[in-house]
C-alpha cells in the first residue's frame, strides 16, 4: 500500500510542480492584477499540496516516525506566516518572489530532512531567525538612503571580511578550500556575506564614475576581492564576483566592448595562472577539472564526487525513486554542494528541471525589476544581485550534472548552510526594497497621468460651456446688421 501512495504522490507532486511553474511565467504575461493574484493564490496552493505529498511519502517510507508530521506543520505554517505577513507590511513586494523563497526553502527542509534530520532541525531555526531579521531590511534601506555614498566602507568592510579567513586561528579548510572561519564553534562562510558588500561597493562606484581613469581604480579595488579569495582557494566565488562586475559594469556603460574585454581578460588571466601557478594555487582546480573531464576513469578517487552524482541522477529517472526509496546518502556532501542530485534521484529529473524553471522565474523577476528602476544606484544593485544569483544556480548545478567542473557553491536556499541562506534572505530582501521604489515609481507616475487627464478634461468642459447655443456672443452677420 506504502508504495502505490508513494507512485501516486509522486506523480501529482510532479503535477503540480508543472502548475506551479506555469504560473511563475504566466505572472510575467498578465495582463490586469486580478489574473496575478488569481494566480499567486493558485500557486500557494501548490507549495501546500506539493510539501504535504513529499512528507507524506516520507512518513510512510520512514516507518512512520511522527517527528516527520511535526515538522510539516510547523514548516507550513511558518511559510503560510511568512507570505501572508510579508505582504501586509510591505503591499508593493513582490509576491511572485516571497512565494518562490518560501517554496524553495520547503523544498530545502524536505530533502535534508530525508537527508540528516539535525542539519534539517539546524537549518529551519536558522533560517526561520533569518527570514524575521530580514523582514525589516526594506524598511531600514528605506531609512537611510546615504548608503548609495557609503563606497569606501563597503570596499574596507568587505576585504576586511575576507581577510578573516587567512588569520590562523580563526581559518577552516574544507574540501580544498579555506574560505571559512570558526567564531565559538560557529562556522561561517565569509564570502557569502561579501558578495553584498561587493555588489554594494560596485555599483556605489559606477552611480560616481565620470571618467575612465575612475572605472579603472574601481577595477582594481574589485581585483583586490578576486586575488584574496584566489588566496583562500574559492575558484567558484572568484568566478561568481567577476561576472557579477563584468555585466554590471556593461550595464551602467551600455559598452560592450567592456563584456566582451572583461571575458577575454578572464581566459587569459587563468591560461597565465595555470602555467605560472599549476602546482600551487591551481593545484585544487586540476583535481576537479580531472574529475569532470573523465570521472569514471577516476571514480575511486577525484571523480567519486561526480561519479555518484551522476549514478544517484540516472538512477531516479523521469519521476525519481521516491522519498525515502532511494540512495542519496551515497552521493558525498550531498546535504549541500550535490542536492540536486539527491533531489533528482528521489523526486526525479522532471522535478529538478522544474526547480530550475523556479530559479529561472525569480531571476526574469529581479532583472526585470532592476530595468524598471529609475534609481541608478538600486538598479546597479539589483541586478547585480540578480546575476550573482542565476550564476550560482548555473555553478551548483552545472557542477553536479558534469557540465562544469564542481566549484563548491551552494544551491540558494536549498543546499545546507546557513551563511548561504541567510546572505539569500538578504539579497532577497534588498530586491523587494526595489519594488516597493518601483511600485512607488509607477503610482506617481498615475497620479501624475491622473491629474493631467482630469485638468484636460475640465478644460474641454469650460470650452464647451463656452460654445454652448444658449452661452453664445452675437454671430458675424448680426453685428454687420446692426
Amino acid at each position: 500500500m506504502a508504495n502505490v501512495i508513494t507512485t501516486i504522490s509522486q506523480y501529482l507532486v510532479l503535477g503540480f510542480m508543472v502548475v506551479y511553474v506555469l504560473d511563475c511565467f504566466a505572472y510575467f504575461t498578465a495582463k490586469d492584477r486580478s489574473k496575478r493574484t488569481s494566480n499567486l493564490r493558485v500557486q500557494m496552493f501548490c507549495i501546500f499540496v506539493v510539501h504535504f505529498l513529499s512528507h507524506v511519502c516520507l512518513f510512510l517510507n520512514e516507518d512512520g516516525n511522527m517527528m516527520i508530521i511535526v515538522y510539516y506543520l510547523i514548516e507550513i505554517f511558518i511559510a503560510i506566516m511568512y507570505i501572508i505577513l510579508y505582504h501586509i507590511a510591505y503591499r508593493h513586494a513582490s509576491r511572485l518572489l516571497t512565494n518562490n523563497i518560501a517554496f524553495l526553502m520547503l523544498i530545502g527542509y524536505t530533502m535534508l530532512l530525508r537527508l540528516n534530520t539535525k542539519l534539517a532541525v539546524k537549518q529551519f531555526i536558522l533560517a526561520s531567525v533569518g527570514l524575521i531579521a530580514c523582514a525589516f531590511i526594506p524598511l531600514l534601506l528605506g531609512k537611510f538612503p546615504q548608503v548609495r555614498g557609503w563606497r569606501n566602507f563597503f570596499a574596507i568592510a568587505g576585504i576586511l571580511f575576507l581577510i578573516t579567513t587567512l588569520i590562523p586561528g580563526l581559518k577552516m579548510t574544507m574540501y580544498g578550500s579555506s574560505n571559512w572561519i570558526s567564531i565559538a564553534g560557529i562556522s561561517i562562510q565569509p564570502m557569502e556575506f561579501v558578495k553584498i558588500l561587493f555588489i554594494f561597493f560596485a555599483a556605489s562606484s559606477l552611480v560616481k564614475v565620470n571618467e575612465f581613469k575612475e572605472l579603472v581604480i574601481n577595477a582594481c579595488i574589485a581585483i583586490a576581492f578576486m586575488l584574496i579569495l584566489i588566496l583562500e582557494n574559492d575558484f567558484g566565488a572568484v568566478f561568481l564576483f567577476y561576472i557579477t562586475y563584468i555585466m554590471m559594469v556593461y550595464l551602467a556603460t551600455s559598452r560592450p566592448i567592456f563584456a566582451i574585454g572583461g571575458i577575454a581578460m578572464m581566459v587569459l588571466a587563468i591560461f597565465v595562472g595555470y602555467i605560472l601557478f599549476k602546482h600551487s594555487l591551481f593545484a585544487h582546480i586540476i583535481v576537479r577539472v580531472r574529475a569532470w573531464k573523465d570521472p569514471f576513469a577516476y571514480q575511486q578517487t577525484d571523480g567519486y564526487q561526480v561519479s555518484e552524482s551522476l549514478f544517484g541522477i540516472g538512477t531516479g529517472g523521469f519521476i525519481g525513486s521516491g522519498l525515502g526509496r532511494g540512495m542519496p546518502y551515497l552521493i558525498p556532501v550531498a546535504e549541500s554542494d550535490f542536492i540536486f542530485s539527491a533531489i533528482c534521484e528521489e523526486m526525479g529529473v522532471a522535478f529538478g528541471l522544474e526547480l530550475i524553471l523556479i530559479y529561472v522565474s525569480s531571476f526574469i523577476a529581479m532583472a526585470n525589476v532592476a530595468m524598471k528602476c529609475k534609481d541608478p544606484f538600486y538598479k546597479y544593485v539589483t541586478f547585480g544581485i540578480s546575476v550573482t544569483y542565476i550564476m550560482q544556480v548555473f555553478l551548483n548545478i552545472g557542477g553536479a550534472t558534469k557540465f562544469i567542473p564542481s566549484t563548491g557553491v551552494t544551491l540558494p536556499l536549498v543546499s545546507y548552510g546557513v551563511s548561504s541562506v541567510f546572505s539569500t534572505l538578504i539579497m532577497f530582501a534588498i530586491v523587494q526594497y526595489t519594488y516597493t521604489l518601483v511600485s512607488k515609481e509607477v503610482d506617481d507616475f498615475e497620479d501624475e497621468k491622473y491629474r493631467i487627464i482630469q485638468k484636460a478634461r475640465r478644460q474641454r468642459a469650460r470650452e464647451f460651456a463656452g460654445n454652448a447655443p444658449g452661452n453664445a456672443g452675437p454671430s458675424r452677420e448680426r453685428t454687420q446688421n446692426q
